[in-house]
């Protein structure tokens, strides 16, 4: 039976049901996330900037190991590439976690998981489910998501750009 052979009463009950789910499953959720579009970049920002700062400065502190690892993974001038990437994720991480330069460090952040991923995974990759299984991978989103978007309310950047004239 199709939508126009039901009774007239019943096409309008079924319609007003699909409007009424529409609103619980749509347009509630909508206006409840409105109130909160600050939390999603702050939250993302603070714990991928946490956990960049930390393992960066771990590198910059163990720079000839990750040298040696560079090299293995056949990074192209382990000796400049090791401490300017683990500076990225260093202070890239810092910067994130103020909502500063957020765009750059997220883009700078960004390539550093395309580098680590072709660099140390690529070998592993044998279909896109192990790809997308990759912590980088799911890095990489984060950090692109965060150049494109911004930083949100709660950051540095915002409170700059309100006193930009």
């Amino acid at each position: 039976m199709s939508a126009h052979t039901l009774h007239p009463s019943t096409h309008n009950t079924l319609q007003k049901t699909l409007i009424g789910l529409a609103r619980v499953f749509i347009v509630w959720p909508e206006t409840v996330a409105k109130h909160l579009l600050w939390a999603g970049p702050l939250l993302a920002r603070v714990v991928v900037g946490y956990v960049f700062m930390l393992t960066g400065w771990a590198k910059l502190n163990n720079l000839p190991h990750m040298i040696e690892l560079f090299t293995q993974w056949g990074i192209p001038w382990p000796q400049v590439m090791t401490p300017v990437a683990s500076g990225i994720e260093c202070f890239g991480g810092l910067a994130l976690i103020l909502g500063l330069a957020t765009r750059i460090a997220g883009g700078a952040l960004g390539v550093v998981m395309i580098v680590a991923i072709l660099a140390a995974k690529l070998a592993d990759v044998d279909s896109v489910e192990t790809l997308f299984g990759f912590e980088e991978a799911a890095y990489f989103v984060t950090f692109f998501w965060l150049a494109i978007q911004g930083p949100g309310a709660l950051s540095l950047d915002a409170w700059i750009r309100k006193r930009l004239p």
